[in-house]
């Protein structure tokens, strides 16, 4: 059993900040501060302005979280993943 529970909330990205940060605004309105979670960083799954996303917050501190998802919405990017030529010099 965990330590803590993580409390799981959604919302949208509101702004980008420097450092990797953002400003997410929660379904109950409440404006946070999250990073993104480290196998979203590995993978290189990119977040923008209007986003959904799913934020873990500890209880100890409800102003700051961890992006741990984003939600697929229509009409973005899509497509098959770009191609590399195997041409090397």
């Amino acid at each position: 059993m965990a330590k803590e529970e993580l409390l799981t909330m959604e919302g949208f990205i509101e702004e980008i900040l420097p450092d990797g940060r953002f400003a997410v605004l929660l379904d109950n309105e409440h404006k946070i501060i999250a990073y993104t979670a480290g196998k979203m960083r590995k993978f290189r799954i990119r977040s923008v302005v209007g986003d959904r996303v799913h934020v873990e917050m500890t209880p100890y501190d409800l102003s700051k979280g961890r992006i741990v998802f984003r939600e697929k919405t229509p009409g973005q990017g899509g497509g098959p993943p770009r191609r590399r030529s195997g041409f090397r010099r």
